[in-house]
């Protein structure tokens, strides 16, 4: 009986001990990397100079074209990100804001992320390499119901988060494998695909968003001109009185939901393809960029 508990006290020590040399292994190699993901570019780098940032979800991923801004003498990167909520999209402010990044104007999608205040678990996980680390990301994940898990248990987030962030992706970030998330200054181009051209967002309410209300904190506190614009939405869509209901509530959100018509020019009910991004994008330097 002894030696059985000695035997499993052996075990018990070299799993706590693996775990943690795990995790410090994981870390670091996150640490080392800028070129794969757009969370790590911003956590690993130095201040930056911007005239335009966008922020928002796959309806700015795909919908803002960064390198027209930069045609017209406007330096941007598009930063958003497929399947982010508001969330995601103001931690990533924040960090950006702590690494001293010159911004002057900030465009944020602002529509149908309006209608929760729920993290990612996808995207949010990228940022969790970091969580004990930066004060800014504990503090952001701080009221998450698992965050004592993540942020105590050594190694816990990575098998939680496997598929974000454990062996398949430290592997590639360790080989350092380019990724398309980068490329085209962040912009997501949408070509020769086509998805359900119907929608039905009758359910969704928009709320009195915190985390929309952090990015213009953040944003007035470091004079940035936030720019909020909700982006088009295919025509035969149910519920469209939507957008309407989120200028009740913010009335300075502009809407766009409108801008582009024709499902010639969408990917899908939600998503513009390439040539009405292009479309999109011109209008909005239009309306917000012209000399």
């Amino acid at each position: 009986m002894k030696n059985f508990l000695l035997f499993s006290l052996k075990i018990v020590v070299l799993t706590v001990v693996t775990t943690f040399v795990l995790d410090f292994l994981y870390t670091t190699v996150y640490l080392q990397s800028s070129s794969r993901g757009k969370i790590e570019h911003v956590y690993n780098s130095t201040a930056k100079n911007y005239d335009v940032v966008i922020l928002g979800s796959s309806r700015a991923n795909n919908h803002f074209v960064a390198p027209m801004f930069e045609k017209n003498g406007l330096k941007t990167f598009n930063y958003g990100m497929s399947g982010g909520h508001l969330f995601e999209a103001s931690l990533l402010l924040k960090l950006m804001v702590e690494r001293k990044y010159s911004i002057k104007n900030v465009i944020i999608e602002t529509d149908l992320n309006l209608s929760n205040e729920k993290r990612d678990f996808g995207v949010s996980a990228q940022f969790l390499p970091y969580l004990q680390i930066s004060n800014t990301i504990r503090d952001h994940f701080a009221a998450e119901a698992d965050f004592n898990k993540l942020y105590y248990l050594p190694f816990y987030r990575y098998i939680v988060f496997d598929s974000k962030i454990g062996f398949r992706t430290f592997y590639k970030t360790a080989a350092q494998e380019p990724t398309s998330y980068l490329v085209h200054l962040g912009y997501y181009p949408l070509v020769n695909k086509k998805g359900n051209m119907k929608n039905d967002i009758s359910a969704l309410k928009p709320i009195r968003n915190k985390y929309y209300e952090e990015i213009k904190q953040i944003c007035k506190a470091n004079k940035i001109n936030l720019i909020a614009i909700m982006t088009p939405m295919c025509a035969n869509t149910k519920g469209i009185d939507y957008f309407k209901k989120v200028n009740k509530i913010y009335p300075e959100i502009h809407n766009y939901e409108n801008a582009v018509e024709g499902d010639h020019y969408f990917s899908s009910c939600g998503h513009l393809n390439d040539a009405g991004a292009k479309m999109f994008t011109s209008k909005i330097i239009k309306d917000f960029f012209s000399k």
